[in-house]
């Protein structure tokens, strides 16, 4: 099981810009044909300063940030048994080209099912833009054995 004393750890803080190419190559692979996206002329007309995130781009900025792939490690959770089980978010503000965001996650649950066969670990992960949080999310990892 996994150690139960890593509940509470707080990840290490990561900050980046947001850049416009990473906006424009995010909406073109989910599909999103509004060009808002990926059009700074577009998404000025509509009111934008720039180029806005797609919803769910900032798990992105989640996945850009390695501080889960080095706690994985540090904590001996063997790469090839983790399955990604659940995202959800909750916005609170845009998110643009330029923007420079910070990315901070705590591991918030570690539990087991199937007498152990399972093991899942929530992390609760906010992601802010100076001192305002632009977007919190929960993501669970799912460890088999």
């Amino acid at each position: 099981m996994i150690d139960p004393r890593w509940i509470g750890h707080v990840l290490p803080t990561t900050t980046f810009e947001i850049e416009r190419s990473r906006l424009r190559f995010f909406a073109k692979a989910i599909g999103e044909t509004d060009p808002v996206y990926t059009d700074q002329a577009a998404a000025r007309e509509a009111g934008h300063p720039d180029l806005p995130a797609p919803p769910t781009f900032l798990f992105s900025a989640e996945m850009e940030s390695d501080q889960k792939l080095k706690w994985l490690l540090e904590a001996d959770i063997p790469l090839s048994k983790v399955l990604h089980g659940e995202q959800t978010f909750s916005y609170h503000r845009m998110v643009y080209a330029g923007d420079v965001v910070s990315v901070t996650s705590r591991v918030v649950d570690i539990y087991q099912k199937r007498n152990g066969a399972l093991e899942f670990v929530v992390f609760d992960t906010q992601i802010a833009r100076g001192e305002q949080a632009v977007c919190d999310s929960r993501g669970v990892l799912v460890i088999r054995h």
